[in-house]
């Protein structure tokens, strides 16, 4: 796929409020645990070259979730689909349809979803047609029926690009946002878009303003520009978060805010500039409380080039300056740490994680809280250690924050064979708990590679978790819990 900005990881930055109610739970280390994880019914049957995945999870209220991804069909096409929660219990995936008539798409991704309501969703992603160009995507379900996907335009025709992020507030009315770059096959870099869903209907592809006057270059195959993460506290009240190169070809964070309906110009993350003196930082997550109150995190490249993770919060409408998580210098002795995504519940009560490098060069998980508007010290996840004892990496992929205040937090560990494993991990009253395997997901895993790409919280213990693992005959399985 192509990326229009340059990049070192590419998230899913979407982190949605979502709930597994229902039923009498155990406690394990602090993780109320409903059941065990299971393989999204009805993937299998679609999945029959073997390479699925969960992406995103939403969820409108308890019990009521979507669950997004890709599987690979019978010729090796990777193929889009969509999966819902009702009342607690799982319906069968769906593949994402209208793609064949979309110029003959023959490969197809839906990384983001999000939920403004019970069967009232949203999805975004891509599909790639010959000659491989990448065009942005968006299917929308409306009373529990998923529609067709919609092609997003360039310049006067599906253009090259993709929607990495959807937030949706309430029943029709949701953001999207990514990169797009009209419709020649040669451009590698584009423009930032948002498009707006409103009163269930979407209006036009719109650049956000002041995006190109941060570009200073007018060569379009050198500057451009891409959004990684959107979110909505309420309608008409957005933030958005990424990156851009100008002529340099340095990379560049940036955040914009929509209020009342109104993009305002997007500006550089107030004080990277100090810290990005490598020239390579990037905006990778996004979430808001309220409108006004927001706080984002990605990287940046110090002077020596090594990477580092970042912070900043906006208060009443104005952003802050940007700082290093704190702590995490102190672990990042490797050299390359990043915040890859943030979770907020309340105004000032946020949540970070991602991963720094430590001596070993391995990947290691961490996680940071931020409570009364003050970032806490960052930390290694509690237990994790133990539980990556092949030595390998670790990584924390996504967080989320319950409106109540409460966290969790998943991701990967390297277990004592050498295997990926998934890890779920909580917090309550800003002290984590410790990590454990997520239950079930071992004996699915009889492959050995497995993680948690989307974990998300409405309630206090109330979350739901989605990923991947390997089956036995070493094939991508999707799995939600």
């Amino acid at each position: 796929m192509k990326r229009f900005a340059p990049a070192m990881v590419a998230v899913s930055a979407a982190v949605a409020a979502c709930t597994a109610g229902g039923g009498a739970g155990s406690a394990v280390s602090g993780v109320v645990s409903r059941g065990k994880a299971i393989e999204v019914p009805g993937l299998a049957a679609l999945n029959n070259g073997g390479g699925a995945k969960v992406l995103a999870v939403s969820c409108a209220s308890a019990g009521n979730c979507a669950a997004a991804g890709h599987y690979t069909d019978g010729r090796h096409h990777q193929r889009g689909f969509v999966a819902d929660e009702r009342h607690g219990r799982w319906g069968p995936a769906i593949a994402v349809s209208g793609l064949a008539a979309l110029s003959g798409a023959y490969s197809a991704d839906v990384v983001s979803v999000s939920c403004g309501s019970a069967g009232n969703c949203a999805a975004g992603g891509n599909y790639t047609q010959l000659p491989n160009i990448v065009v942005p995507i968006i299917v929308t379900e409306r009373g529990g029926r998923w529609g067709k996907a919609v092609a997003l335009p360039g310049d006067s025709q599906p253009g090259d690009g993709e929607v990495n992020s959807i937030s949706c507030t309430f029943t029709g009315n949701c953001l999207a946002g990514g990169g797009i770059a009209g419709n020649n096959e040669y451009f590698y870099v584009g423009d930032g878009f948002v498009v707006q869903q409103q009163a269930g209907r979407w209006g036009p592809v719109r650049l956000v303003p002041g995006l190109r006057a941060l570009e200073h270059g007018s060569d379009p195959q050198i500057v451009g520009s891409y959004i990684d993460s959107v979110a909505c506290p309420s309608a008409g009240n957005c933030a958005a978060g990424g990156d851009y190169t100008n002529r340099c070809m340095c990379n560049h964070a940036f955040v914009a805010a929509e209020r009342n309906g109104v993009w305002g110009t997007a500006i550089d993350v107030p004080g990277l500039a100090a810290l990005n003196t490598g020239g390579n930082a990037q905006v990778l997550s996004v979430s808001c409380a309220l409108a006004g109150s927001c706080a984002a995190g990605g990287y940046y490249a110090s002077r020596d080039h090594s990477i580092q993770g970042f912070v900043v919060v906006e208060r009443n409408g104005v952003w802050g300056t940007a700082t290093e998580v704190p702590g995490l210098a102190a672990l990042n002795t490797g050299g390359n740490a990043q915040v890859l995504s943030v979770s907020c519940a309340l105004a000032g009560s946020c949540a970070a994680g991602g991963y720094y490098t430590g001596g070993s060069r391995h990947r290691q998980g961490f996680v940071a809280v931020e409570r009364n508007g003050v970032w806490r010290t960052a930390t290694v996840v509690p237990g994790l250690a133990a539980l990556n004892k092949g030595g390998g990496s670790a990584q924390v992929l996504t967080v989320s924050c319950a409106p109540a205040g409460s966290c969790a937090a998943g991701g990967y560990y390297t277990d004592g064979s050498r295997h990926r494993q998934g890890f779920v991990a909580v917090e309550r009253n800003g002290v984590w708990r410790t990590a454990i395997e997520v239950p079930g997901l071992g004996a699915l895993n009889a492959g050995g590679s497995a993680e948690v790409s989307s974990i998300s919280c409405s309630l206090p213990g109330s979350c739901a978790i989605g990923g991947f693992y390997t089956d036995r005959s070493g094939h991508h399985q999707g799995f939600v819990i």
